[in-house]
């Protein structure tokens, strides 16, 4: 094997350019060629496949810096149908001009469903990233666990819903974290750090949504910054029991501070907050106003004369505010844990790709305290219909009663972030106030980036 190449699809997260540097550091120990190909399979459905030669004299690119978020290569939520046997042709024609000889693909589960439309003609594959920290499974048989249920409105659509898990242990679980997830809860637990000062301050409930459409795991790491209550898609709200926890608080220390999933459903599994009509090009509903719909939610429950009568706030809906943390958690400096793990996940793709393990995913385990990179095939994520579910925040990791993490899930969190940070990463915060910034324009990447590109033609 020659040359390979590397695409990064999907969203962003902080541990692209770790995963694409990892990559390239391996191949150029193996002395095998690396082409970018910009903006993921966007770029291959592009007849001209923009692309960037990464490890020219098998040296890596000055531009690809692993401790810079986002992605040098640009990324995209198209992908390859598996339906549309005329683009999968061009596709694998164009890799093969390019004299390509293997692809890692670098991305979630809507990546993972893209490079199997490929995996017939080429070998392929998965370098995992998402902040959700949702692809994988819990135990190797999770994912038979699935059934389906029609859709009432909606003829020949189903719902999916999963059976109450049993227990497992911690080295049972199939690609135990995924890059991108430790920058997310880094960045998440200092929001909720710093919101809590004013919630204190004068005496306020404050709603903090994180990310999370179908999983929980970042409103489970927030724990980090303790907030008093935590809300899961994976536990449905029960507002009579919520609105206990929050009247404790209240009456112990005049406020509050809740962290809540964007995902969380309602006693019958409806978003809590609104849906829209529209979907994103992978196909997920777009929800909005989680936090919105908690607040609102309180505030009728809970009046006004909570609030006016001890001379705390004018009225409910003064009293309680919400903070969407958003794209924050996707962006910036990748903190040390997902830096590393994500190289190394870079490099076993490619020695995937040598071994002849083909349209699998390179897989970060957990044994003994210690972690280590295998491989799964990518198949062992489908249910019994070919569906690849979000792995869900198993219930053995919270604490319904106390909306806390439970003991496990401590655990979890524990084997994690105990030593996620370096002092590079503190030290960076210095950098922010270098004079030069105040003078000296942002210079982008792609800027630099853009001279390397080379075209088919």
């Amino acid at each position: 094997m020659k040359r390979i190449a590397v695409l990064t699809a999907g969203g962003d997260t902080p541990a692209l350019n770790a995963t694409i540097s990892g990559v390239v550091a391996r191949a150029n120990q193996l002395r095998i060629e690396v082409i970018g190909i910009v903006k993921g399979f966007n770029g291959l459905l592009n007849p001209q496949v923009p692309h960037v030669h990464l490890n020219p004299l098998y040296t890596s690119i000055p531009e690809l810096d692993p401790t810079m978020g986002g992605t040098i290569l640009g990324a995209s939520r198209d992908y390859v149908s598996a339906h549309d046997e005329q683009a999968i042709r061009q596709v694998v024609d164009r890799l093969g001009r390019l004299k390509v000889d293997g692809l890692v693909c670098v991305g979630g589960d809507g990546t993972l469903n893209g490079m199997q439309a490929l995996a017939d003609h080429i070998p392929v594959v998965l370098a995992p990233k998402t902040i959700d920290n949702d692809l994988g499974l819990n135990y190797i048989d999770e994912q038979d666990e699935w059934y389906r249920e029609p859709e009432p409105d909606d003829p020949g659509s189903f719902r999916y819903r999963l059976r109450e898990g049993r227990d497992f242990a911690l080295d049972e679980m199939i690609n135990y974290a995924t890059p991108g997830y430790a920058t997310a809860v880094y960045v998440s637990a200092i929001h909720v750090q710093r919101i809590r000062t004013t919630a204190e301050s004068h005496r306020r409930i404050a709603i903090i949504e994180v990310m999370g459409r179908d999983c929980g795991m970042i409103a489970l790491g927030a724990a980090y910054g303790r907030p008093d209550l935590i809300l899961v898609p994976e536990v449905p709200v029960e507002p009579e029991k919520l609105l206990q926890k929050v009247v404790g608080f209240l009456d112990y220390q005049k406020h509050a501070v809740l962290v809540v999933s964007e995902g969380i459903v309602d006693k019958d599994g409806s978003p809590y907050g609104s849906v829209s009509a529209s979907k994103d090009p992978a196909g997920n509903v777009l929800y909005s106003g989680a936090s919105e719909a908690i607040k609102r939610m309180l505030a009728k429950e809970l009046g006004d004369d909570i609030f006016v009568s001890k001379r705390r706030n004018d009225s409910a809906d003064a009293a309680i505010f919400t903070r969407k943390i958003g794209h924050t958690q996707r962006g910036g400096r990748p903190i040390k844990f997902d830096r590393y793990h994500a190289s190394q996940l870079g490099g076993q793709a490619v020695d995937l790709i040598l071994q002849g393990k083909h349209n699998c995913i390179a897989t970060l385990q957990y044994r003994d305290r210690e972690f280590f990179m295998d491989s799964c095939p990518a198949n062992a994520l489908r249910d019994r219909w070919g569906v690849i579910h979000a792995r869900p925040l198993s219930k053995k990791f919270y604490d319904e009663d106390r909306f806390r993490p439970s003991k496990l899930g401590i655990e979890y969190l524990h084997s994690i972030f105990h030593n996620a940070l370096s002092e590079g990463d503190v030290e960076s915060s210095r950098s922010l106030f270098d004079t030069s910034h105040l003078n000296r324009p942002y210079h982008s990447v792609n800027v630099d980036i853009s001279k390397r590109i080379r075209k088919l033609t």
